[in-house]
């Protein structure tokens, strides 16, 4: 189980999912100050490795969807990235954010917030990602907010010799295989969390990962109906695009 302070009496922990990424332009600095503004317990990012070794948060492998430049987030340097725009996508008034550090969204956010920090990976070898996201953690003394997860269970069990003390949550998807969407790779990792697709939480996995030990929270959550069917099934957090939406349904 995760620690108390992942947890929220009454109603299930909020966390915005790349920030408040309906209003704001994704896992940049702009969406996770509204994500604090919408009243949301917390932020999901996502965190890769750049060229010359930097822990960045972005989402997808390649840079053309959110800056318009072609090529892979790994082959583009620090000082690339930093001339790239990661607003104008989303509006007009976004223009200029940046592609943040892991460290300055850390150092950007108050102590109490929470960050679910999304190690994405897909390799055997992470090339030091998740090394270097535990020296950034550290390095900001945040280890005590936040949340470690990721679809790549060698992540996970990397993270767990390295820093045991920082709580981890395995993610999977409906589409992936029976063992791996079942959270087969779990306990091989020491998870303090599940963080299925909301489409597979049904009420008796969820009693059943939940009397395993495991907290449960779901992806990605923004209609209030399936914030509620979720809810009732026994979940304990939703990661959602529009954290005010949801607050607003789950404390009238």
């Amino acid at each position: 189980m995760l620690p108390d302070h992942f947890l929220r009496p009454g109603r299930p922990l909020v966390l915005a999912h790349r920030g408040a990424s309906r209003d704001a332009p994704e896992n940049t600095l702009a969406a996770f100050q509204l994500a604090r503004e919408q009243g949301a317990d917390g932020v999901e990012l996502d965190v890769q490795l750049c060229a010359t070794g930097e822990v960045v948060v972005f989402h997808d492998t390649t840079l053309g969807r959110i800056t318009g430049r072609p090529g892979l987030l790994e082959e583009a340097s620090l000082d690339t990235l930093r001339t790239l725009d990661a607003g104008a996508h989303k509006a007009a008034r976004f223009a200029g954010e940046r592609i943040p550090l892991l460290q300055e969204v850390l150092e950007a956010t108050p102590k109490g917030f929470l960050v679910n920090i999304e190690l994405k990976c897909e390799r055997l070898d992470d090339r030091g990602l998740t090394a270097r996201t535990i020296e950034r953690i550290r390095d900001a003394s945040a280890s005590d907010r936040v949340l470690l997860s990721s679809f790549n269970p060698l992540c996970l069990r990397h993270a767990q010799s390295l820093a045991p003390d920082l709580p981890r949550a395995l993610l999977f998807h409906s589409n992936q295989g029976l063992l791996l969407r079942n959270a087969a790779a779990a306990p091989l990792v020491g998870a303090h969390a599940l963080h299925p697709e909301g489409v597979l939480a049904t009420p008796e996995r969820v009693a059943r990962w939940t009397r395993r030990g495991y907290t449960v929270s779901c992806w990605t959550v923004d209609a209030p109906d399936e914030a509620r069917r979720l809810v009732d099934a026994g979940v304990r957090g939703l990661i959602t695009n529009e954290p005010l939406k949801l607050l607003k349904e789950l404390t009238a």
